[in-house]
């Protein structure tokens, strides 16, 4: 049985995830290495556990979480498509079975709000996960003035949080906002098709989706 702790000491793994994220840095994208895969799979363990799914779906999760941007090392249009035919080879030279093979390239394959669609509980949680991870210290640009929207919306979070409620009835994604820096409708510019992915994916997960920043319910 491959575990997540096995997939995080991969040394070819942490190769590409180091080397896409290289890739990206020089297009100017926010980070996408270690600390936002390792977050992505806190979270997708998360919502999993707390909705009560069984310890292997979560682990799978996990391990999809951490793989999920090894596309990037091919070229950041369709990653996840590149993503998942790499952990497909990764994971199949591994010993992975084809069932559980199966769950994990599906969720890498459709973790993309261009073509993804939440088709199985992994893939649904990968996708809140992914798009929940907005964060100061994912900005790489170090002079305020150059930053584009994306650096102004992510530095301009100070607290994230995506929070389910004790009835297991709605998922919250808990933003604060300093406006001095990005406008609420900043957010909603870039983030909008990410929202409805995310709408999607906890429909899949039984539950409701909604947003509120600086307190403010948005969605």
């Amino acid at each position: 049985m491959i575990t997540y702790n096995q997939i995080r000491q991969n040394e070819e793994i942490q190769t590409y995830i180091r080397h896409a994220d290289a890739s990206l840095a020089v297009l100017g994208y926010t980070e996408h290495s270690f600390a936002h895969v390792t977050q992505c799979a806190k979270i997708a363990a998360y919502l999993l556990e707390t909705m009560g799914y069984d310890a292997r779906s979560v682990e799978l999760a996990q391990i999809a979480a951490y793989m999920h941007d090894i596309g990037n090392l091919v070229n950041r249009v369709d990653h996840s498509q590149s993503g998942a035919l790499m952990a497909f080879r990764i994971l199949d030279k591994l010993g992975m079975p084809a069932e559980e093979l199966c769950t994990v390239v599906t969720a890498i394959g459709n973790h993309d709000e261009g073509s993804g669609v939440p088709v199985n509980a992994v893939a649904a949680a990968l996708i809140l996960a992914d798009k929940s991870d907005v964060r100061r210290s994912r900005v790489r640009n170090q002079d305020p003035t150059t930053f584009d929207i994306h650096d102004r919306v992510n530095f301009s979070v100070e607290h994230s949080a995506l929070v389910i409620d004790d009835s297991k009835q709605t998922i919250t994604l808990h933003l604060s906002i300093d406006q001095s820096i990005s406008s609420i409708m900043d957010y909603f510019e870039i983030f909008l098709e990410r929202m409805t992915l995310c709408r999607r994916a906890a429909d899949k997960l039984g539950l409701k989706f909604q947003l509120r920043i600086n307190n403010q319910q948005l969605l």
